[in-house]
């Protein structure tokens, strides 16, 4: 007896699963391995800190696609946490840039060490079939953020 070859499936099944569950392990994520109780702005303001150095609000808010007094709102608690610090523009004197301070960088690595932890333990309930596969769809949603 001939087996039917299975018909191909579209982009239109394949992107709200996949999208369910991009989002459901950022969820988890989030949730799970927060051991600094920052919310999703705070740690995204901290992230791009580390990997721009100082910034100004307005900067800030830009990268992050948000309004300057939010962005604020943000920085001022992250100020107060003593995450981030206030120092002058070297070029402008009315403006002031916000780095990230000693412990700032330290709630990160604790951040990025906990969902790493989380990660790995959830992978590891996983059949080594199971991980093989996720490896393969690993490497093709790089190529998907990529492109």
């Amino acid at each position: 007896m001939a087996t039917i070859p299975e018909p191909p499936i579209s982009p239109e099944i394949v992107v709200p699963a996949l999208t369910q569950a991009i989002g459901r392990v950022l969820r988890r994520l989030r949730a799970d391995a927060n051991p600094d109780g920052l919310n999703f702005s705070q740690s995204a303001t901290l992230a791009l800190l580390e990997e721009s150095g100082g910034m100004t609000t307005a900067d800030l808010a830009r990268a992050e696609a948000m309004k300057p007094q939010s962005m604020g709102t943000i920085l001022a608690g992250l100020e107060q946490e003593g995450l981030v610090e206030r120092k002058p523009h070297p070029s402008d004197g009315r403006q002031v840039l916000f780095s990230m301070t000693a412990a700032g960088a330290e709630a990160r690595r604790k951040r990025s060490l906990a969902k790493h932890a989380w990660l790995l333990a959830a992978v590891a309930k996983l059949h080594p079939a199971e991980r093989q596969t996720l490896l393969s769809a690993a490497a093709l949603i790089k190529r998907l953020g990529d492109s």
